[in-house]
């Protein structure tokens, strides 16, 4: 099946393109691993200015409505770029906060997602017990049970509200696999939201959510990690000729190609259902793409691939991330054999 984006799709991608290229993204990349969010913040803001976080968010909270086909475009761009920062779970704390019922806190807090005043972080059921840039966001809600939020039961609500380096949190910043991951404990205290059914089924739609913008952020990654080869390969030499002129490392970019180009359907047929069966399968393919694309950027790259100075490593450490983000490539699969709606994983 072969998805063709409209032209205001088209248009969307290509604003948000220029707008990250312009913005030299390595360079805030590096800047939010260390700690330093002021670059990451203010390209936050100009991405909203887009309209990328009010595509999970309703009209009548200043967003745009569910538009999860033009959320696939636009984060398949944030990925391509490397973007840092909670953009899968403010994307998710807009699913959430958007069921029937929960219209006082809809109030309270999706206009400021949509506009991109609001950072929040999200710790959904299954989770683990951190959650991403914690030290940074302006809000974090987390679902309770099984381990996620300070003694929370299964159905409950919870938010903490206040960025900056809260009680010494900052402190406690723990890396992951990509060192633009901030990884933090849950902040202690907070306020119950709600209680009941529709928390729960709130966490389901948030984490439907979730693994789709992980699963086009996934694919955006996987597209730099080739495009980034492919150029390397046509300037390095061996023998006397560039050694994307072998015949070994041509089939090696072709799968690379091939593994991407099957995942993109996925992607967006996906996000034309929401099922929550055919969103869990995207995210499996566009991971493991990303992945094993991720391998071979590195094989091709040789030494230099192995070094953080180089950008190429941004990408790498980032498939690798978002491989087990929102789900591990196994309990997405058990997903789509029937066997629910899985746990996620920030």
């Amino acid at each position: 099946m072969r998805f063709v984006l409209d032209d205001e799709q088209t248009a969307f991608a290509r604003s948000l393109d220029a707008l990250l290229t312009a913005a030299d993204t390595p360079a805030v990349v590096r800047s939010w691993g260390a700690g330093d969010h002021a670059a990451g913040r203010a390209l936050w803001s100009r991405v909203a200015e887009l309209g990328v976080f009010a595509l999970a968010v309703p009209e009548e909270y200043e967003g745009v409505g569910a538009r999860p086909v033009e959320l696939a475009v636009a984060f398949v761009e944030l990925g391509r770029h490397g973007v840092p920062g909670p953009v899968v779970e403010t994307v998710a704390a807009g699913a959430l906060l958007s069921r029937p019922g929960f219209a006082n806190l809809a109030k309270r807090f999706l206009p400021g997602v949509a506009s991109g005043e609001t950072v929040v972080t999200v710790a959904l059921p299954g989770g683990g017990p951190y959650v991403l840039d914690g030290d940074v966001a302006d809000v974090e809600l987390s679902v309770g049970g099984d381990g996620v939020g300070a003694g929370a039961e299964a159905g409950e609500l919870w938010v903490v509200q206040g960025g900056g380096d809260r009680g010494g949190l900052r402190s406690r910043v723990c890396r992951s696999l990509d060192p633009a991951r901030r990884l933090s404990p849950p902040r202690p205290g907070g306020e119950l939201l709600a209680t009941g059914p529709q928390v729960v089924a709130g966490a389901a739609d948030a984490l439907c959510w979730a693994r789709l913008a992980t699963a086009a952020q996934a694919l955006g990654v996987g597209l730099t990690l080739l495009d980034r080869t492919v150029a390397y390969v046509k300037q390095r030499s061996q023998f006397g000729v560039p050694v994307g002129s072998f015949q070994a490392v041509r089939h090696r970019l072709a799968d690379a190609k091939i593994t991407l180009e099957f995942a993109r359907p996925l992607v967006f047929g996906a996000a034309l259902t929401m099922d929550p069966a055919d969103v869990a399968a995207a995210k499996v393919a566009a991971c493991e793409a990303a992945y094993a694309t991720a391998r071979t950027a590195l094989q091709l790259h040789g030494a230099i691939g192995y070094t953080a100075e180089y950008d190429l490593s941004l990408w790498l450490t980032k498939a690798r991330a978002l491989r087990s983000a929102w789900g591990s490539p196994g309990v997405c699969r058990g997903v789509v054999l029937g066997g629910g709606a899985g746990a996620g994983s920030g």
